[in-house]
């Protein structure tokens, strides 16, 4: 803290975040964001879990291998601030209501994992998790990723919503001109950070062009 005009003035509060990646196709997304999330000042505590679908797509789709946690495998060097928490471990601390969580991220979402959160079932981890951050009222963002989509996914994402989740497709935008795939995953990322309260300094800005008079 420090004095400004005779006030005391604390600094901001470290948020802890946690990420939960499953067994939907989009890998490519969480790496980036547990990246984002390391490198953020702003950021004291991840707290990670991935399903065992979501080791699996996550290890085929970004050519990982070794035996390593998979975040050390993603970041390419031991995280500063992720914790890793064993989805099958009910009792972790992202289970309780009384531990200090400022948000959570489901990216991707699979419609399995949105199915189990929009009904209450929460027999795994991040399924408990995701419904301690609704009966709290924590920021939950659901980023769904399924295509076609039928009435069941639909009605899920519904009630979700209305439980009060926040469903947010995995729909990169293309206005961005993204030079790489790995840059239009940075850019949909830097969306749903600055939706939980973490605006990127390098996201992409809409300025449209000024019309004639």
């Amino acid at each position: 803290m420090h004095e400004t005009g005779g006030q005391v003035v604390f600094p901001p509060a470290k948020r802890s975040i946690t990420l939960a990646v499953t067994g939907a196709s989009g890998a490519l997304f969480a790496q980036q964001m547990l990246r984002m999330l390391e490198a953020d000042e702003r950021v004291a505590h991840v707290n990670f879990i991935c399903s065992v679908s979501g080791m699996r797509v996550a290890f085929e789709e970004l050519g990982l291998g070794g035996r390593s946690a998979l975040p050390r495998l993603m970041l390419g060097a031991e995280p500063r601030k992720t914790r890793v928490q064993n989805n099958s471990d009910v009792g972790a601390c992202v289970a309780s209501g009384s531990h200090p969580t400022d948000a959570m991220v489901v990216l991707p979402c699979s419609m399995a994992t949105l199915g189990r959160i929009a009904n209450g079932v929460a027999s795994r981890l991040i399924e408990r998790a995701a419904d301690v951050c609704l009966k709290e009222r924590i920021p939950l963002v659901l980023c769904v990723r399924e295509s076609p989509l039928n009435l069941i996914h639909l009605r899920n994402m519904t009630r979700a919503a209305e439980a009060g989740a926040t469903v947010f497709p995995v729909m990169p935008a293309m206005y961005t001109h993204p030079a790489s795939i790995e840059e239009m995953a940075r850019q949909f990322v830097s969306r749903v950070l600055k939706h939980i309260g973490l605006p990127q300094a390098d996201a992409f800005v809409w300025k449209p062009e000024p019309q004639g008079q």
